[in-house]
């Protein structure tokens, strides 16, 4: 981890006991308690999505509201559904099935409520469909989809759930297992978001065992560890499983992305605002 995740995680921490709705007067001991936390944390050995789950957990203890970011979800949601056709259509129409549709699956990563992340998904959606990827493995993985015999794709965010359902309806693929959050944190999709757009009708829906906003083997319960060693292919949605993930040297794991800060861009190899599928050991 970068000293600049710790900068963000300080700057995020005013909005989140907003979104927790935690009591001024509680605010003050919180933060100390908490500036004491991250002083001591080892950026060698740590994973951002780690800090950011101990974080909210304290939240949680000093507040009533169990889903500050329920609101949010199901509105991103429901915004992608109505549009769900047309989006179809788009694929339907095109030369490429499968180009369009992971294209529209790498757009949809742009929603985001997470700190700092103000963003325009229909821009967005045109751009990633006119730009050049920063990193295209693309090919390879379309290969690797056509040769494995399970795989297991790690959701993200809600909204853009909606655009990875209609990925998994054009790959058409007979065994994909997909993945979400053990429950509510930030606006990560958990079996109750992911079920409500009807994953389940393409994949085999499951938790990671886990609450943090990534998938942090070190955490993850056992069921969801076996089906990952199993699996022929890992896609892997998103920044926040990207961080933790990003060290594992693994043919199997493809990540789809867009780089929301440039310490990952960095570490990925592109620019904030790029588009990425990458194989995780290209």
């Amino acid at each position: 981890m970068n000293y600049e995740c710790l900068i963000c995680q300080v700057k995020a921490l005013q909005k989140r006991m907003d979104k927790y709705q935690v009591a001024e007067k509680k605010r003050n001991r919180l933060v100390s308690s908490m500036m004491k936390e991250i002083a001591t944390i080892d950026l060698a050995k740590s994973y951002s999505p780690e800090i950011t789950r101990n974080i909210i957990q304290q939240l949680k203890k000093k507040s009533k509201v169990a889903d500050p970011y329920q609101k949010e979800k199901d509105e991103s949601n429901q915004e992608m559904l109505e549009r769900y056709h047309e989006f179809k259509r788009m694929v339907e129409v095109s030369k490429n099935p499968f180009e369009t549709a992971l294209r529209l699956a790498i757009a949809g990563n742009i929603i985001d409520f997470g700190p700092g992340h103000d963003f325009d998904i229909w821009e967005t959606i045109e751009q990633v469909m006119n730009s050049d990827f920063a990193i295209d493995h693309s090919k390879q993985l379309q290969e690797s989809i056509q040769k494995a015999k399970s795989i297991l794709y790690l959701g993200d965010n809600c909204g853009e759930i909606v655009l990875d359902k209609l990925f998994l309806e054009t790959i058409d693929h007979p065994n994909v297992t997909f993945a979400v959050r053990d429950s509510a944190v930030l606006n990560d999709v958990t079996i109750k978001e992911a079920t409500e757009v009807g994953i389940p009708e393409v994949a085999t829906l499951i938790s990671n065992g886990d609450d943090a906003p990534s998938t942090l083997l070190h955490r993850v319960s056992p069921e969801f560890k076996a089906i990952y060693d199993s699996a022929d292919l890992i896609i892997s949605k998103g920044m926040g499983n990207f961080e933790g993930l990003m060290d594992e040297n693994d043919p199997r794991l493809f990540y789809l992305l867009m780089i929301k800060c440039r310490v990952i861009g960095e570490k990925i190899g592109a620019k904030k605002g790029e588009f990425v599928v990458k194989r995780s050991t290209n």
